[in-house]
């Protein structure tokens, strides 16, 4: 109902001091959201990026793009990624996989691209099943598959710092990153 969408829209953007939040649909096919490059919000997402001029940039949906778990790389949000490196978003954030993974910044093609990247973190260890990796994709730095936990997020003005937190507390991974 309303209280899942803007303006009859399952995506939306907000700006948060020097980020700009974008929120997408990667239900591709579900409730008319489809992700293609020609979709409706694949449009909107590239005239909203046009449009923003922070300095930084973090996009959050559910499916992974690149993921080393149990479902796997989900190549239908391949076009959100293109227009997020295109436009030089630095951060996504992902869940869909029961485990922890944090990738070096990629280009949509998923080769490491340190100069204008993206890096995406997975963080699906809220509650449901940990699932063990499947296999290693070439640009996955950390994966916990084992330990429920939250990813602890702090945006700062030219960039961000992250912390996984164990329910038990303890921080088994952490770091950093600047803005381009």
């Amino acid at each position: 109902g309303d209280a899942v969408s803007r303006d009859g829209r399952t995506w939306f953007s907000d700006d948060l001091g020097a980020w700009h939040v974008i929120v997408l649909d990667s239900n591709c096919g579900f409730l008319g959201a489809a992700c293609s490059s020609e979709s409706d919000q694949a449009r909107w997402l590239r005239e909203d990026l046009a449009a923003n001029d922070a300095r930084c940039t973090i996009a959050l949906w559910h499916h992974p793009r690149f993921s080393s778990g149990y479902h796997g790389n989900s190549g239908s949000v391949g076009a959100f990624w293109e227009a997020l490196h295109d436009a030089g978003a630095e951060l996504v954030l992902n869940g869909h996989e029961h485990d922890y993974e944090r990738f070096e910044p990629q280009d949509p093609g998923g080769a490491v691209d340190p100069a204008g990247g993206i890096t995406e973190i997975v963080a699906g260890t809220g509650g449901g099943d940990l699932k063990p990796f499947e296999r290693i994709a070439p640009s996955s730095l950390v994966r916990i598959a084992d330990a429920y936990g939250v990813l602890e997020l702090t945006l700062r003005t030219g960039g961000w710092s992250h912390r996984f937190l164990a329910t038990d507390g303890s921080v088994l991974d952490q770091g950093d990153g600047t803005c381009h």
